[in-house]
């Protein structure tokens, strides 16, 4: 569910006219490009890595440098080089909002991100289960604990089969915002395996309005750290669940 929202949201953000990446951080399971729709990053320049492009989003992932069928074992070292690589060592050039996927549960991708960039905020993305929600609340107050603000909650898969409530439950307990739920869509799963995302796919769709919706009201969270980050070149976002 997170990597489907952080790709939907980074696509309806550029839409909206935001210069935006999408830094895939879950190193050891990438997805990002297939659900984009890419397979390969353009020549290296200036002994950099320069992102693909997909649906005006610049993109950068593990997955453009191994084999599709290519397991990484690695440690937590390993991970935090991988990381800091993915970061700094990309042609990014002029970002308004950099969008970072993340692995689940709360371990090094998490640490490393939070000591090496300074970020302007986490989304925490849940579904209407009470377990999922159990999940998100621990990637919560793992970034509570790093001084990362916390920008909202998002209930994706939102709906009659799976329940609603939970994630707008999860933001009232913390007092955090509740910034929307994403209904439950066939769509966005096929939009996922065929590389068409269901903003683009199916934009007149109730869950691809939902995710304008969403990202309008994460725009307006991070305005003001946009006008306070001088010396930022862009906004770093945290997808997190």
């Amino acid at each position: 569910g997170k990597s489907t929202v952080s790709v939907n949201l980074a696509i309806a953000l550029a839409k909206e006219g935001a210069s935006v990446g999408l830094l895939d951080a879950d190193i050891l399971g990438p997805n990002i490009p297939m659900m984009m729709g890419v397979d390969k990053m353009p020549p290296p320049q200036n002994r950099k890595m320069v992102p693909a492009e997909a649906y005006g989003v610049k993109l950068i992932s593990t997955a453009f440098l191994i084999k599709p069928d290519q397991p990484l074992i690695w440690r937590g070292p390993m991970l935090h080089s991988a990381i800091q690589q993915l970061l700094t060592d990309v042609e990014w050039g002029q970002l308004d909002y950099l969008v970072v996927d993340l692995p689940p549960g709360t371990g090094d991708a998490q640490l490393t991100l939070a000591q090496v960039l300074p970020l302007s905020g986490a989304l925490v993305i849940t579904q209407p289960m009470q377990v999922a929600a159990s999940d998100a609340l621990r990637g919560l107050k793992t970034f509570e604990k790093l001084d990362v603000p916390i920008l909202g909650v998002i209930e994706n898969m939102s709906g009659e089969f799976f329940g609603t409530g939970a994630g707008e439950k999860l933001a009232k307990d913390y007092n955090t915002e509740f910034l929307g739920s994403i209904p439950l869509d066939a769509n966005i799963r096929k939009g996922g395996d065929s590389g068409q995302p269901i903003v683009v796919a199916h934009p007149e769709s109730e869950a691809a309005k939902a995710i304008r919706e969403i990202a309008r009201a994460v725009a307006g969270r991070v305005s003001v750290a946009t006008l306070q980050s001088q010396a930022n070149s862009y906004i770093p976002i945290d997808v997190i669940g």
